[in-house]
C-alpha cells in the first residue's frame, strides 16, 4: 500500500499538463469571509450603532476598474445587526483606510480630521515656497525661534527634575501622614466637647423640667390630714431604759421629784378641810387633770418624804383604833 502523505507525486512520462482543462470564473465572483467592522457607523434604515470592531460573516468581491497603483480595490457587504439592511465599504490603499459606500454614515473622528488638516497645511506651505524664496526665509526664522522654545522648555523641566531628585519623598509621606493623624485627633476633640456640651444641656432641661413639674404637682394635689395616732401604738414602743437606783436613793427618796407611794398615801383631814362650804367638792383621789393625776392634798411648804412618811403612820395607827 503507498503512502498517504508523501512529498512527491507521480507524474507519468505522457503528462501534459496542457490538457488539463482550466476552470472559467467571472471576475466580480464574491467570496464570503469573516471580516471586524474597521470603524464606528450608524446605520440609515433603523438608526442602529455598529461600534469598530464587530465581528460580521461579509461578501467580499474586486472592484471593477478602480485600481491605485496597481493594487485593486475591494468592496465589503455586510448587514445590520438590528434591521438586516445591507451595508457596503471599501478600501481606501491611498489613505490606509476604509470609505463608507453605501447603507450607512461614518461616525465623527477627530483625529482624523485632525490629520488631513495637518497634511492640507502642509501642502499648502510647499506650494508657497515653491513660489516664493521670501516666505522660504521667514518660515525657517519662525522654525528656529520654535526650536529655541521647545529647548528652554526642555531645560525648565530637567532643572526641575533635578531639584524634585533631593526631595525626601518618605519624609514627606511622613509629614503629611502626622498633620493628618492631627487634622484627625483634633476633629475627634471637636467632636467630644460638641457631644458633652449637648449632654450637659440636655440634663439641665431635663432637671428643669423635673422641678417645674414637681412644683405643678405640689400645687395642685391638696394637704391631707394629719394623721391620729393608734391607741396601740405604745405597745410598739421600745421600752425605755431604767435608771439604777441607788441604794440611799431606796430608804430616804430622790431630791427634787416626785415620791412614788404619793398616790397611795391618805392625808388626815384637818379643820381647815372640815370648814370648807358644802358647795365645793374636794378633790378624789386619783382625780385626773389634764390626763395628770392630782395631788391627794395640798403640799404643805417644807415638807419632805420623811414627813409624809410619818403622816402615812399616823393614818395607819388611827385606821387601827378604829
Amino acid at each position: 500500500m503507498s503512502e498517504r502523505k508523501v512529498l512527491n507525486k507521480y507524474y507519468p512520462p505522457d503528462f501534459d499538463p496542457s490538457k488539463i482543462p482550466k476552470l472559467k470564473l467571472p471576475k466580480d465572483r464574491q467570496y464570503v469571509v469573516r471580516l471586524m467592522a474597521p470603524f464606528n457607523m450608524r446605520c440609515k434604515t433603523c438608526g442602529e450603532y455598529i461600534y469598530k470592531g464587530k465581528k460580521f460573516n461579509a461578501r467580499k468581491e474586486t472592484v471593477q476598474n478602480e485600481v491605485y497603483l496597481g493594487l485593486p480595490i475591494f468592496r465589503f457587504y455586510i448587514k445590520c445587526t438590528r434591521c438586516l439592511a445591507e451595508i457596503t465599504f471599501k478600501t481606501d490603499p491611498e489613505n490606509t483606510d476604509y470609505t463608507m459606500e453605501h447603507g450607512a454614515t461614518r461616525n465623527f473622528q477627530a483625529e482624523k480630521l485632525l490629520e488631513e488638516e495637518e497634511k492640507r497645511v502642509q501642502k499648502e506651505r510647499e506650494d508657497e515656497e515653491l513660489n516664493n524664496p521670501m516666505k522660504v526665509l521667514e518660515n525657517r526664522t519662525k522654525d528656529s525661534k520654535l526650536e529655541m522654545e521647545v529647548l528652554e522648555n526642555l531645560q525648565e523641566l530637567k532643572d526641575l527634575n533635578q531639584r524634585q531628585a533631593h526631595v525626601d519623598f518618605e519624609a514627606m509621606l511622613r509629614q503629611h501622614r502626622l498633620s493628618e493623624e492631627e487634622r484627625q485627633k483634633q476633629e475627634q476633640e471637636e467632636d467630644e466637647r460638641e457631644t458633652a456640651a449637648l449632654v450637659e444641656e440636655a440634663r439641665k432641661r431635663r432637671l428643669l423640667e423635673d422641678s417645674d413639674s414637681e412644683e405643678d404637682a405640689a400645687a395642685s394635689t391638696p394637704p391631707q390630714p394629719a394623721l391620729r395616732p393608734k391607741p396601740t401604738a405604745i405597745l410598739d414602743e421600745a421600752p425605755k431604759a431604767k435608771r439604777k437606783v441607788e441604794s440611799w436613793e431606796q430608804s430616804v427618796g430622790t431630791f427634787g421629784s416626785r415620791p412614788q407611794l404619793s398616790g397611795l398615801v391618805v392625808v388626815k383631814k384637818t379643820d381647815l378641810d372640815r370648814e370648807t362650804p358644802q358647795g365645793q367638792r374636794t378633790p378624789a383621789l386619783g382625780a385626773v387633770n389634764n390626763g395628770k393625776a392630782a395631788d391627794p392634798a395640798p403640799r404643805m411648804p417644807g415638807t419632805s418624804s420623811l414627813s409624809q412618811l410619818g403622816v402615812y403612820s399616823d393614818s395607819e395607827d388611827s385606821s387601827g383604833s378604829n
